[in-house]
């Protein structure tokens, strides 16, 4: 920008797109300083280089803008958790289907993990088990987005809902 530029000639190009030509730096700098505005170098690597004239404020406030805006746009998704143990009841495990089939309607991810503890590590294939019944379980679309893995003290697995397109 402005002083900072480095080429001795540059293709400069005006606010609102005019081309002013190839002119030397310093020349470049007058008609910038003219016009109340800066002088910023957008495509360095060109053969001359390529400045525009903007205000550079103007400019680095529309940008944030517009980052900003595109952050607003997008959909964030949520990571939900269900967690229950090998013995939990058939009635509870009805009541977290439920839950889990609720969350995935909002479109969420659901983490859903089984805990063990003391002598039911012993039993690891019974929880994996128990946690493929549980995906059964719910009645709604999903997909798998990371398989049973043991983590910790326990199995947990993520799902989302499937996407009908």
């Amino acid at each position: 920008m402005n002083e900072s530029i480095h080429a001795p000639t540059v293709r400069v190009v005006g606010e609102r797109g005019e081309q002013h030509g190839i002119l030397e730096i310093r020349d470049a700098l007058i008609l910038a300083r003219s016009q109340g505005l800066d002088l910023v170098e957008i495509a360095p690597k060109a053969e001359p280089p390529v400045c525009k004239i903007i205000d550079w404020g103007k400019f680095q406030y529309l940008q944030t803008k517009k980052k900003d805006g595109s952050k607003k746009t997008q959909k964030k998704t949520k990571l939900k958790g269900v967690r229950f143990r090998p013995s939990t009841g058939e009635g509870d495990l009805k009541f977290k289907a439920e839950q889990a089939k609720k969350f995935l309607s909002k479109n969420n991810k659901i983490k859903i993990q089984v805990i063990l503890r003391g002598r039911e590590k012993a039993f690891s294939d019974q929880a994996k088990n128990r946690l493929k019944e549980f995906i059964d379980k719910i009645d709604f679309p999903v997909k798998i987005e990371q398989d049973i893995r043991q983590q910790g003290n326990g199995f947990n697995v993520i799902i989302a809902p499937e996407k009908d397109t």
